[in-house]
């Protein structure tokens, strides 16, 4: 196998577009990270979650690059050792906080090592503990303390228009001092301005020596169109919105039909006559 658009590093956001949407990674998954592997194309994941909620992937997809989790927040080797970390400003996190509690959404707070919520009943918790494979720490609120540390912060809500506003008047408020965007219809992350998808794409094209013109990245959501902008070839999922999918080069099927397979072996490798 060989690359087509002189492809060098294929990057690939997690959820809603490696895994299904049941979190499962396929066979067919799998396979096709080898076969990139084969062709000499190296292989990367990012993704909102913390470093920590990835460790499920290295193993079976043989990770040997930099894995960027909170959106690039945290770049950790596939060991999970601490490459680089952005927190946020403490005064943007609190204004962020302030933000999301006011408009009557829940919020949590990453920490390099803690997942801090309020309420372990809330909305997405037990979906994310499930997704992610450790356990919330509760606190009464999050103390200053706490916000001096925060690599990122969600708010969380089951109204999409309302997490879709809260995304536009988190950009207006908090200007250049984060990065705020939606990974899920039902979070929005606000992480430091350095820490977004975009970015990663600009850092391992630095650590790989690899030009972002030789980089194609996938996704399927509102933060993954800054990686597609930075990057060489884009491919959108099938379940992305038409507005995800009109920023890519390309679109591919969804989560639920291989998409991810599908994608690399349609536009990134093809057979050596």
């Amino acid at each position: 196998m060989t690359a087509q658009h002189d492809i060098r590093l294929f990057l690939a956001d997690v959820d809603g577009a490696l895994v299904t949407k049941d979190k499962v990674l396929t066979e067919a998954a799998k396979a096709v990270v080898r076969e990139l592997d084969q062709a000499g194309i190296a292989f990367a994941i990012t993704s909102g979650r913390p470093p920590r909620g990835m460790s499920m992937l290295i193993e079976p997809l043989g990770l040997r690059t930099a894995i960027a989790g909170f959106n690039g927040g945290m770049l950790v080797n596939p060991d999970l050792s601490v490459i680089e970390s952005r927190t946020l400003d403490p005064a943007a996190a609190k204004q962020t906080v302030d933000l999301i509690l006011d408009r009557g959404m829940d919020a949590w707070v990453y920490t390099e090592t803690e997942w801090l919520i309020r309420d372990k009943n809330a909305p997405h918790v037990a979906r994310e503990t499930w997704t992610v494979k450790f356990d919330a720490k509760v606190v009464e609120s999050f103390t200053d303390a706490h916000l001096a540390h925060a690599v990122k912060i969600v708010g969380i809500s089951d109204d999409l228009d309302l997490v879709a506003a809260c995304e536009k008047a988190a950009q207006n408020a908090l200007g250049e001092a984060a990065s705020a965007a939606r990974s899920q219809p039902y979070y929005l992350d606000v992480t430091h301005p350095q820490a977004n998808k975009g970015t990663v794409v600009a850092t391992l094209s630095r650590f790989l020596n690899i030009p972002p013109a030789q980089i194609a990245t996938m996704g399927d959501m509102p933060n993954d169109v800054l990686m597609f902008r930075k990057s060489g070839f884009s491919i959108a999922m099938g379940n992305a919105s038409d507005e995800v999918k009109a920023q890519a080069s390309a679109v591919t099927d969804s989560n639920e039909n291989e998409g991810f397979a599908n994608a690399v072996r349609k536009f990134v490798l093809r057979t050596v006559a």
